[in-house]
């Protein structure tokens, strides 16, 4: 049943596979379900409420993923668009939680809406060749990046005078920090390079599973090396209490401190609308990066599914349901309770280790249900047993730079900047809106802009825009 449904042998996998790339996924990108609610909770959100607005958001987006699209993706609350929600949203510009989560309602109409007209389609037909390949070598320049961070590998040094620190406790520094290497003396450090050897070993040996035996292995050693906190296995799990909390913020959007008094203000109306307009724009290219970056190389968007993409209408395509079932699940997360929901880049994880079809997500979905019950011991799996997944993940995706004319600096220089730049801002979309903008402009200079798209000027445009408008606001 599962082989006719998912075409398992079309797409040169096998259930084994699958149900491991599946569990190497989730455990890549479980870290969401403790961070999401420690940063949106300051909101004044319950953080139960968040905790299971986290899973059924991410539940119910990664199941369309599975059953509709039939691809590998996870979706769950992005990270930076959280921190955005929680910092800028609420705290900067003084808006309510529940007026943020009516934002975000309305930030997943419009998503649906440009997917529905083909609009997302037609960007990703409109960016060139030479772009879509430094994207795709850049979300792997940002899936490593994100297992660097996560191992704890680096350490920074600001200056004094050159950063600030909010209310909140986050610090945010400028151009005065000074990135380093870590010392090997701190546990947690010395387990993600333990975790990176294992794992390197492995996958030379093409050990089947390698990804996630790494992760299990790692987790184990980490218990005497006292990274490990066993004792959370016991805590209990109060349920009762978070979906008692889950009543305040379930539709919350729509209520009179949501919809009703996002827009009572006429004088806030151009904030308003602003604020929408930086939530989507994050959220839309941030998706499109990902499957850019992992759809091709690997397969799971092939030349024929990119030409039915191309010729058909409706959902024929697995792009085209690929990009509704992400669309629909940001308003989907805010009729819960929780910012944008999003594709996840930590996806690459399991299309690592050899996830092609949506049984990997739907293993991903089965297991964000069963954390509802089993968080105490999931929790446990450290960010550093994870890391190295992600570390050798991104390595392998960079391979697409070397389609790239590095020679040729009109290539280059946007190449560079859509490439690195994800990784150095931790922005998938401002890796994008780099790249557009050098893009544009080699090609003006060059007098050759009637090669540029259309779309590819709107969309230039409209992060130019998005960028004057975070410096304002």
């Amino acid at each position: 049943m599962m082989e006719k449904f998912f075409k398992l042998k079309e797409s040169g996998t096998t259930v084994s596979t699958e149900i491991l790339a599946g569990l190497t996924t989730f455990f890549a990108m479980v870290h969401i379900l403790f961070v999401n609610p420690a940063l949106l909770s300051q909101t004044g959100i319950p953080y139960g409420a968040v905790f299971l607005a986290t899973i059924f958001a991410s539940v119910i987006g990664t199941l369309v993923m599975a059953l509709f699209a039939n691809v590998p993706y996870a979706q769950a609350p992005g990270m930076g668009l959280n921190a955005f929600f929680t910092y800028t949203v609420c705290f900067g510009l003084g808006f309510t939680w529940q007026e943020a989560l009516a934002m975000v309602f309305l930030c997943g109409i419009i998503n649906i809406i440009i997917t529905v007209t083909k609009i997302r389609k037609s960007i990703i037909k409109a960016i060139p060749e030479s772009l879509q390949n430094a994207i795709s070598g850049g979300i792997g320049v940002f899936v490593a990046y994100v297992g660097i961070k996560n191992a704890n590998l680096l350490k920074f040094t600001s200056d004094l005078g050159t950063y600030q620190e909010l209310d909140s406790g986050t610090v945010i520094s400028n151009s005065g920090i000074v990135p380093a290497l870590a010392e090997f003396n701190n546990p947690g450090v010395l387990l993600a390079i333990i975790s990176l050897a294992i794992t390197v070993i492995l996958v030379l040996k093409k050990v089947p599973g390698a990804v996630f035996i790494g992760i299990i292995i790692s987790t184990l050693i980490g218990i005497p090396m006292g990274v490990v906190d066993i004792s959370q296995i016991g805590v209990e799990n109060n349920l009762s209490k978070s979906f008692s909390e889950l009543g305040t913020t379930f539709g919350a959007a729509f209520s009179s401190k949501g919809m009703g008094s996002l827009f009572s203000d006429s004088s806030r109306l151009p904030l308003v609308i602003m604020t929408i307009f930086s939530f989507s724009l994050s959220d839309t290219f941030d998706t499109l990066g990902t499957f850019i970056g992992t759809g091709r190389r690997t397969g799971i968007f092939s030349e024929e599914d990119l030409k039915a993409m191309d010729n058909s209408n409706g959902f024929k395509s697995k792009m085209d349901r690929a990009l509704f079932a992400d669309s629909i699940a940001t308003s989907i997360g805010a009729v819960f309770g929780t910012s944008n929901t999003t594709t996840y880049v930590e996806s690459a994880a399991g299309i690592g280790a050899g996830g092609r079809t949506g049984l990997t997500s739907l293993v991903v979905a089965i297991m964000f249900l069963l954390s509802m019950i089993f968080a105490p011991v999931i929790s446990i799996v450290p960010k550093e047993a994870t890391a190295s997944a992600l570390i050798l993940v991104g390595i392998m995706m960079m391979s697409s730079f070397s389609e790239i004319r590095w020679t040729e600096i009109e290539e280059a220089l946007p190449a560079f900047f859509a490439g690195i730049f994800m990784g150095i801002c931790y922005s998938i979309s401002y890796g994008i809106a780099t790249g557009f903008i050098f893009y544009c402009f080699t090609k003006c200079l060059k007098k050759e802009a009637k090669d540029i798209h259309p779309i590819l000027w709107v969309s230039t445009g409209l992060f130019i825009l998005n960028f004057i408008l975070l410096a304002i606001i």
